[in-house]
């Protein structure tokens, strides 16, 4: 008789993608928002990608975009300087991490949203990593990442995974996705899952219930710092770079994300199932 879920008490994975583990090519990755998460995100991915390629693999290939641009409010919670006060946010941080880590890689001062999809080579990428701070935001996407994916079942670039980065003043958490289906090997084992679910589809209506009503944009470093501590996105950024990293290194995933509470020192992971 075939086990299911509820009977079968083999630990769940999920076995990753093989075009991530031994590409061809560098790995293409969307960033979605430059702001206090994303450009800590940003630091962490060029980290990675040195590392990766010491170890023979061909690393990333990161678009960032964002059309915001750096205020003052910005400065210290988020990775500008005054030097950059007035400059796109994404060409500010793409820019320094070109520099400093000899990449080549993209700054894309639009909102990746559904007046950009459309059919532009760049809203194509293997894993995309949102940093973004409504549920409209998330809800576009992933609109577009499933829209995508039907269209793009054979090409190298076809959209695979979806980190999501959320949080407010003190909690957060992070959330991969596959965007579609993953063939998974047989494994006697491990239950392998094929799926791990869109954070949207999983967790929509809690983040509708959580969202903020207050999206005034803050006049000052310290009014930032009222409504987001000053290290809950460089503690999520770090954690959920761990969490991708265990995907390119070691190739199968107990976790697929966690629940962090800043203020109570406390990480709770959230297991594939």
């Amino acid at each position: 008789m075939k086990k299911t879920k509820a009977n079968d008490n083999r630990t769940a994975v999920h076995i990753v993608n093989k075009e991530l583990l031994q590409p061809y090519n560098p790995v293409t990755v969307n960033l979605i928002g430059a702001g206090g998460t994303g450009g800590q995100v940003l630091t962490a991915l060029a980290r990675m990608s040195q590392a990766l390629v010491a170890l023979n693999h061909p690393g990333l290939f990161v678009r960032l975009f964002d059309d915001d641009t750096v205020s003052r409010a910005n400065l210290a919670r988020q990775l500008f300087t005054t030097a950059e006060l007035g400059l796109p946010k994404s060409v500010a941080l793409i820019n320094r991490i070109n520099r400093f880590f000899g990449t080549n890689w993209k700054a894309i001062t639009e909102k990746y949203d559904m007046t950009y999809s459309g059919n532009k080579e760049s809203a194509w990428a293997t894993i995309t990593i949102g940093c973004v701070d409504t549920v409209q935001a998330r809800e576009d996407i992933a609109h577009i990442l499933k829209t995508l994916t039907k269209r793009m079942s054979n090409s190298r670039s076809q959209p695979l995974y979806y980190m999501d980065f959320g949080n407010s003043r003190e909690t957060g958490q992070v959330i991969l996705s596959t965007i579609a289906k993953i063939k998974q090997p047989d494994s006697k084992q491990y239950r392998t899952a094929e799926t791990l679910p869109m954070v949207t589809d999983e967790f929509g209506e809690l983040l509708k219930a959580s969202e903020t009503t207050d999206n005034t944009p803050s006049c000052s470093l310290a009014d930032a710092l009222t409504k987001q501590d000053l290290f809950i996105n460089s503690a999520l950024a770090n954690i959920g770079a761990s969490l991708l990293w265990q995907l390119f290194r070691e190739g199968i995933l107990f976790n697929r994300g966690f629940f962090l509470n800043l203020k109570d020192f406390r990480t709770q992971p959230l297991k594939v199932a």
